[in-house]
Protein backbone atom coordinates (compact mmCIF):
# COMPACT_ATOMS: atom_id res chain seq x y z
CA UNK A 1 0.00 0.00 0.00
CA UNK A 2 2.84 2.44 0.75
CA UNK A 3 4.65 2.06 -2.28
CA UNK A 4 1.32 2.40 -4.70
CA UNK A 5 0.94 5.48 -2.62
CA UNK A 6 4.37 6.82 -3.43
CA UNK A 7 3.24 6.12 -7.16
CA UNK A 8 -0.02 8.10 -6.35
CA UNK A 9 1.44 11.22 -5.01
CA UNK A 10 4.06 11.36 -8.31
CA UNK A 11 1.01 11.85 -10.38
CA UNK A 12 -1.12 13.98 -8.63
CA UNK A 13 2.53 16.09 -8.15
CA UNK A 14 1.98 16.02 -12.11
CA UNK A 15 -1.18 16.91 -11.88
CA UNK A 16 -0.56 19.83 -9.55
CA UNK A 17 2.30 21.36 -11.14
CA UNK A 18 -0.05 21.23 -14.16
CA UNK A 19 -2.65 23.06 -12.58
CA UNK A 20 -0.37 25.70 -11.09
CA UNK A 21 1.14 26.25 -15.16
CA UNK A 22 -1.89 26.30 -16.85
CA UNK A 23 -3.84 29.40 -16.45
CA UNK A 24 -0.61 31.26 -17.20
CA UNK A 25 0.10 29.28 -20.90
CA UNK A 26 -2.94 29.83 -21.55
CA UNK A 27 -2.85 33.45 -20.89
CA UNK A 28 0.03 33.88 -23.48
CA UNK A 29 -2.62 33.29 -26.29
CA UNK A 30 -0.05 30.77 -28.03
CA UNK A 31 -2.65 28.02 -27.63
CA UNK A 32 -6.21 27.32 -29.11
CA UNK A 33 -7.26 24.84 -26.90
CA UNK A 34 -9.48 24.10 -24.33
CA UNK A 35 -7.98 24.64 -20.82
CA UNK A 36 -8.89 20.97 -19.62
CA UNK A 37 -7.24 19.78 -22.81
CA UNK A 38 -3.91 21.81 -22.23
CA UNK A 39 -4.33 21.00 -18.25
CA UNK A 40 -4.25 17.54 -18.80
CA UNK A 41 -1.78 17.54 -21.63
CA UNK A 42 0.34 19.24 -19.59
CA UNK A 43 0.42 16.52 -16.94
CA UNK A 44 1.61 14.23 -19.44
CA UNK A 45 4.34 16.02 -20.48
CA UNK A 46 5.11 16.18 -16.41
CA UNK A 47 4.59 13.00 -16.29
CA UNK A 48 6.75 11.57 -18.91
CA UNK A 49 9.77 14.41 -18.01
CA UNK A 50 10.00 13.26 -14.75
CA UNK A 51 9.27 9.27 -14.70
CA UNK A 52 13.14 8.98 -15.11
CA UNK A 53 14.21 10.36 -12.13
CA UNK A 54 11.47 8.97 -9.82
CA UNK A 55 11.78 5.34 -10.68
CA UNK A 56 15.66 6.19 -10.42
CA UNK A 57 15.66 7.61 -6.70
CA UNK A 58 13.07 4.44 -5.86
CA UNK A 59 15.84 2.32 -7.60
CA UNK A 60 13.10 1.10 -10.37
CA UNK A 61 15.10 2.09 -13.45
CA UNK A 62 16.34 -1.18 -14.76
CA UNK A 63 15.53 -3.69 -17.45
CA UNK A 64 14.41 -6.14 -15.31
CA UNK A 65 12.49 -3.75 -12.80
CA UNK A 66 10.50 -2.20 -15.90
CA UNK A 67 9.76 -5.37 -17.56
CA UNK A 68 12.21 -5.33 -20.34
CA UNK A 69 14.83 -8.10 -19.49
CA UNK A 70 14.36 -10.59 -22.57
CA UNK A 71 16.24 -10.22 -25.68
CA UNK A 72 14.75 -7.80 -28.28
CA UNK A 73 13.85 -9.78 -30.91
CA UNK A 74 11.55 -12.25 -28.83
CA UNK A 75 10.06 -8.77 -26.85
CA UNK A 76 8.79 -7.75 -30.44
CA UNK A 77 7.21 -11.12 -31.65
CA UNK A 78 5.64 -11.42 -28.30
CA UNK A 79 4.61 -7.63 -28.60
CA UNK A 80 3.03 -8.43 -31.67
CA UNK A 81 1.33 -11.71 -30.47
CA UNK A 82 0.04 -10.21 -27.64
CA UNK A 83 -1.41 -7.46 -30.29
CA UNK A 84 -3.55 -10.21 -32.32
CA UNK A 85 -4.54 -11.29 -29.13
CA UNK A 86 -6.00 -8.37 -28.24
CA UNK A 87 -7.67 -7.64 -31.11
CA UNK A 88 -8.96 -10.98 -31.21
CA UNK A 89 -10.62 -10.31 -27.55
CA UNK A 90 -12.01 -6.80 -28.12
CA UNK A 91 -13.54 -7.57 -31.47
CA UNK A 92 -15.89 -10.07 -29.73
CA UNK A 93 -16.84 -7.24 -27.29
CA UNK A 94 -17.50 -4.76 -30.34
CA UNK A 95 -19.21 -7.37 -32.46
CA UNK A 96 -21.58 -8.33 -28.97
CA UNK A 97 -22.40 -4.29 -29.09
CA UNK A 98 -23.42 -4.51 -32.42
CA UNK A 99 -25.54 -7.26 -31.98
CA UNK A 100 -27.17 -5.95 -29.19
CA UNK A 101 -27.69 -2.93 -31.44
CA UNK A 102 -26.00 -1.05 -28.10
CA UNK A 103 -23.67 0.40 -30.91
CA UNK A 104 -24.85 1.16 -34.44
CA UNK A 105 -22.84 1.74 -37.70
CA UNK A 106 -22.48 4.83 -39.09
CA UNK A 107 -24.40 5.22 -42.29
CA UNK A 108 -22.36 8.19 -43.54
CA UNK A 109 -19.25 6.89 -43.38
CA UNK A 110 -16.90 7.05 -45.89
CA UNK A 111 -15.44 3.46 -45.16
CA UNK A 112 -12.25 2.63 -46.53
CA UNK A 113 -10.31 6.08 -46.82
CA UNK A 114 -11.21 7.04 -43.47
CA UNK A 115 -10.81 4.20 -41.80
CA UNK A 116 -7.75 3.67 -43.44
CA UNK A 117 -6.47 6.63 -42.25
CA UNK A 118 -7.90 5.65 -38.59
CA UNK A 119 -7.02 2.64 -38.78
CA UNK A 120 -3.26 3.70 -39.00
CA UNK A 121 -3.38 6.46 -36.22
CA UNK A 122 -4.90 3.54 -33.80
CA UNK A 123 -2.05 2.09 -34.23
CA UNK A 124 0.12 4.16 -33.67
CA UNK A 125 -1.33 5.77 -31.09
CA UNK A 126 -2.09 2.41 -29.29
CA UNK A 127 1.26 1.28 -29.19
CA UNK A 128 2.06 4.23 -27.71
CA UNK A 129 -0.43 3.91 -25.06
CA UNK A 130 0.88 0.24 -24.40
CA UNK A 131 4.34 0.83 -23.89
CA UNK A 132 3.81 4.15 -21.63
CA UNK A 133 1.28 2.30 -19.33
CA UNK A 134 2.55 -1.04 -19.49
CA UNK A 135 6.49 0.55 -18.61
CA UNK A 136 4.78 2.36 -15.62
CA UNK A 137 1.95 0.24 -14.44
CA UNK A 138 2.99 -3.53 -14.83
CA UNK A 139 6.54 -2.78 -14.93
CA UNK A 140 7.82 -0.28 -12.08
CA UNK A 141 4.78 -0.28 -9.66
CA UNK A 142 4.55 -4.31 -10.30
CA UNK A 143 8.01 -4.48 -9.35
CA UNK A 144 7.79 -2.29 -6.40
CA UNK A 145 4.70 -4.11 -5.29
CA UNK A 146 5.68 -7.17 -5.73
CA UNK A 147 9.37 -7.26 -3.90
CA UNK A 148 7.56 -6.02 -0.72
CA UNK A 149 3.94 -7.13 -0.62
CA UNK A 150 4.04 -9.90 -2.69
CA UNK A 151 2.21 -11.44 -6.14
CA UNK A 152 -1.60 -10.28 -4.75
CA UNK A 153 -0.92 -7.21 -3.61
CA UNK A 154 0.68 -6.69 -6.67
CA UNK A 155 -2.02 -7.63 -8.62
CA UNK A 156 -4.56 -5.79 -6.84
CA UNK A 157 -2.71 -2.97 -6.18
CA UNK A 158 -1.95 -1.94 -9.75
CA UNK A 159 -5.46 -2.70 -11.10
CA UNK A 160 -7.03 -0.13 -8.57
CA UNK A 161 -4.27 2.78 -9.13
CA UNK A 162 -4.24 2.10 -13.38
CA UNK A 163 -8.29 2.20 -12.60
CA UNK A 164 -8.26 5.39 -10.54
CA UNK A 165 -5.95 7.82 -13.22
CA UNK A 166 -8.23 6.89 -15.94
CA UNK A 167 -10.98 9.28 -14.23
CA UNK A 168 -9.03 11.70 -13.13
CA UNK A 169 -8.78 13.92 -15.50
CA UNK A 170 -9.72 17.50 -15.69
CA UNK A 171 -12.99 18.52 -17.34
CA UNK A 172 -14.46 21.29 -18.44
CA UNK A 173 -15.77 24.12 -16.79
CA UNK A 174 -19.56 24.70 -15.98
CA UNK A 175 -21.32 27.35 -18.13
CA UNK A 176 -20.03 30.53 -17.71
CA UNK A 177 -17.65 29.95 -15.57
CA UNK A 178 -14.64 32.08 -16.65
CA UNK A 179 -11.15 30.54 -16.78
CA UNK A 180 -8.73 32.10 -14.37
CA UNK A 181 -6.66 30.97 -11.47
CA UNK A 182 -10.35 30.44 -9.98
CA UNK A 183 -11.30 28.61 -12.66
CA UNK A 184 -7.96 26.67 -12.46
CA UNK A 185 -8.35 25.60 -9.38
CA UNK A 186 -11.67 24.60 -9.27
CA UNK A 187 -10.54 22.86 -12.20
CA UNK A 188 -8.15 20.86 -10.28
CA UNK A 189 -10.54 19.99 -7.87
CA UNK A 190 -13.28 18.71 -10.01
CA UNK A 191 -10.94 15.75 -10.91
CA UNK A 192 -11.27 14.46 -7.51
CA UNK A 193 -15.12 14.59 -7.42
CA UNK A 194 -15.77 13.17 -10.78
CA UNK A 195 -13.69 10.28 -9.87
CA UNK A 196 -16.78 9.32 -7.75
CA UNK A 197 -19.51 10.14 -9.76
CA UNK A 198 -21.66 6.59 -10.08
CA UNK A 199 -22.25 6.63 -13.82
CA UNK A 200 -18.40 5.85 -14.09
CA UNK A 201 -18.41 2.67 -11.98
CA UNK A 202 -19.19 0.36 -14.96
CA UNK A 203 -16.64 1.65 -16.56
CA UNK A 204 -14.36 1.31 -13.49
CA UNK A 205 -15.43 -2.15 -12.88
CA UNK A 206 -14.35 -2.97 -16.14
CA UNK A 207 -10.53 -1.16 -16.15
CA UNK A 208 -10.05 -3.07 -12.69
CA UNK A 209 -10.35 -6.55 -14.41
CA UNK A 210 -8.35 -5.24 -17.47
CA UNK A 211 -5.63 -4.24 -15.00
CA UNK A 212 -6.26 -7.92 -13.27
CA UNK A 213 -5.80 -9.42 -16.42
CA UNK A 214 -2.63 -7.66 -17.35
CA UNK A 215 -1.07 -8.04 -13.88
CA UNK A 216 -1.79 -12.02 -14.39
CA UNK A 217 -0.21 -11.73 -17.35
CA UNK A 218 3.08 -9.75 -16.10
CA UNK A 219 3.25 -12.12 -13.21
CA UNK A 220 3.13 -15.82 -15.52
CA UNK A 221 5.21 -14.32 -18.67
CA UNK A 222 7.81 -12.22 -16.34
CA UNK A 223 7.61 -9.32 -18.82
CA UNK A 224 5.37 -6.76 -20.58
CA UNK A 225 5.88 -7.80 -24.05
CA UNK A 226 2.29 -9.75 -24.05
CA UNK A 227 0.72 -6.41 -21.70
CA UNK A 228 1.77 -3.84 -24.40
CA UNK A 229 0.85 -5.84 -27.07
CA UNK A 230 -2.62 -6.56 -25.15
CA UNK A 231 -3.16 -2.83 -24.57
CA UNK A 232 -2.29 -1.76 -27.56
CA UNK A 233 -4.47 -4.06 -29.71
CA UNK A 234 -7.47 -3.13 -27.05
CA UNK A 235 -6.98 0.70 -27.66
CA UNK A 236 -6.89 0.14 -31.29
CA UNK A 237 -10.26 -1.64 -31.34
CA UNK A 238 -11.46 0.75 -29.25
CA UNK A 239 -10.45 3.53 -31.55
CA UNK A 240 -11.75 1.65 -34.90
CA UNK A 241 -15.09 0.95 -33.67
CA UNK A 242 -15.95 4.54 -32.33
CA UNK A 243 -15.12 5.78 -35.28
CA UNK A 244 -16.96 3.62 -37.14
CA UNK A 245 -19.87 3.34 -34.93
CA UNK A 246 -22.46 5.37 -33.07
CA UNK A 247 -23.78 4.85 -29.39
CA UNK A 248 -27.35 4.15 -28.95
CA UNK A 249 -28.65 5.08 -26.08
CA UNK A 250 -31.93 4.14 -26.81
CA UNK A 251 -31.24 0.42 -26.96
CA UNK A 252 -32.62 -1.40 -24.15
CA UNK A 253 -29.27 -3.40 -23.23
CA UNK A 254 -27.41 0.54 -23.21
CA UNK A 255 -26.73 0.34 -19.75
CA UNK A 256 -23.72 -2.52 -20.54
CA UNK A 257 -21.55 0.51 -21.78
CA UNK A 258 -20.35 3.11 -19.48
CA UNK A 259 -19.91 6.82 -19.76
CA UNK A 260 -16.31 6.39 -20.28
CA UNK A 261 -15.95 6.09 -24.30
CA UNK A 262 -19.08 4.16 -25.05
CA UNK A 263 -17.63 0.83 -25.68
CA UNK A 264 -15.93 -0.59 -21.82
CA UNK A 265 -19.01 -0.90 -19.03
CA UNK A 266 -20.67 -4.11 -17.44
CA UNK A 267 -20.35 -5.84 -20.83
CA UNK A 268 -16.89 -5.21 -20.72
CA UNK A 269 -15.97 -6.09 -16.92
CA UNK A 270 -17.25 -9.14 -17.15
CA UNK A 271 -16.14 -10.44 -20.65
CA UNK A 272 -12.25 -9.49 -19.28
CA UNK A 273 -13.54 -10.65 -15.52
CA UNK A 274 -14.22 -14.24 -16.91
CA UNK A 275 -10.83 -14.44 -18.78
CA UNK A 276 -9.25 -13.23 -15.96
CA UNK A 277 -10.77 -15.81 -13.91
CA UNK A 278 -9.71 -18.56 -16.79
CA UNK A 279 -6.29 -17.09 -16.81
CA UNK A 280 -5.23 -17.30 -13.35
CA UNK A 281 -7.00 -20.82 -13.09
CA UNK A 282 -4.58 -21.87 -15.88
CA UNK A 283 -1.65 -20.44 -14.09
CA UNK A 284 -2.29 -22.20 -10.72
CA UNK A 285 -2.57 -25.38 -12.48
CA UNK A 286 0.28 -25.64 -14.93
CA UNK A 287 4.22 -24.49 -14.39
CA UNK A 288 5.14 -21.16 -15.13
CA UNK A 289 8.06 -20.28 -17.11
CA UNK A 290 11.70 -18.79 -15.80
CA UNK A 291 10.77 -14.76 -14.95
CA UNK A 292 12.28 -13.00 -17.45
CA UNK A 293 13.25 -15.67 -19.35
CA UNK A 294 10.08 -17.10 -21.37
CA UNK A 295 7.84 -15.57 -23.81
CA UNK A 296 5.24 -18.62 -23.55
CA UNK A 297 2.36 -18.11 -21.44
Amino acid sequence: MRITAVFFAYLLACLLLAALLTYPVMATGWLDEDPQRVMGRLAQVFILLGVWPFLKRLQFADRDALGYSIPGPVFRRAVGLGWVEGVAILAVLALALVALEIRLPDPELELWPYLAKKALQALIGGLLIGVLEETFFRGALYTAIRRRDGVASAVVWTACLYMLVHFMKPSALPEGVPFDWAGAWQMFGAVFIDVFQWKHLSSMAALFMVGIFLALVRERTGHIAWGIGLHAGWVFVIQVTRRVTDGNPDAPLAFLVGSYDGIIGWLAAVWIGLLAVAYGSWMRGGPSPARGASESR
